[in-house]
């Protein structure tokens, strides 16, 4: 259904400590390989060690590793040895001016960023899915900064996706629960976000 409205990729959560959409990697493998080619196949992850990150990629067969949580620079370097041609993508959680900071100390180990509003702090961590916007003015000055391709994310909407892409020059967006209506995608939400898109 994200294809076909004109989605450029495609987001497969696996296991979360909590959020929403979080599919079993067996199904994550069967969609993955079903994507046609010229589609971005994303595997959500919260894994945090080289190994586990590996093995879960290998299992699903997906092209990009969404870094959920926060990894060090040797864990990226390690996952850019061990998986030549995966995207790595690494989620900041945009929390303050400190996010700032962490974006450009990250940016040169991975192909993209995404700016999401979870909170990674909590006694359960928020990875994703809240549908809470963050600070924009803190993702425009994190776009402005690194030199790699931002995503936005957090609390996007058919309602505010084109103000956000207006203040934030973000490189793509993403949308998980502004197009989900009781956990389940929504095709009149989905019709309605890719249409604000213009």
């Amino acid at each position: 259904m994200a294809v076909a409205h004109g989605a450029a990729a495609v987001g497969l959560v696996s296991a979360m400590p909590s959020g929403p959409g979080v599919i079993s990697e067996a199904l994550i493998q069967d969609i993955a390989s079903a994507i046609p080619p010229g589609v971005a196949t994303f595997l959500l992850t919260s894994q945090l060690h080289t190994e586990a990150i590996v093995e879960q990629q290998r299992r699903c067969g997906v092209n990009t590793i969404q870094l959920c949580d926060a990894v060090d620079a040797q864990t990226h370097a390690n996952l850019r040895t061990a998986l030549p041609g995966v995207q790595l993508v690494q989620v900041i959680h945009v929390v303050g001016e400190e996010s700032i900071q962490e974006a450009k100390r990250v940016a040169p180990n991975v192909h993209a960023i995404l700016l999401d509003s979870g909170n990674p702090s909590l006694p359960t961590k928020e990875l994703g899915g809240t549908g809470r916007m963050h600070n924009w003015d803190i993702s425009r000055r994190i776009v402005q900064a690194v030199a790699v391709p931002v995503f936005l994310a957090g609390g996007l909407s058919a309602d505010n996706v084109a103000k956000a892409i207006e203040e934030v020059r973000p490189y793509a967006v993403d949308v998980c629960s502004g197009v989900r209506t009781h956990d389940q995608l929504d095709e009149t939400k989905l019709r309605g976000f890719f249409a604000a898109l213009g």
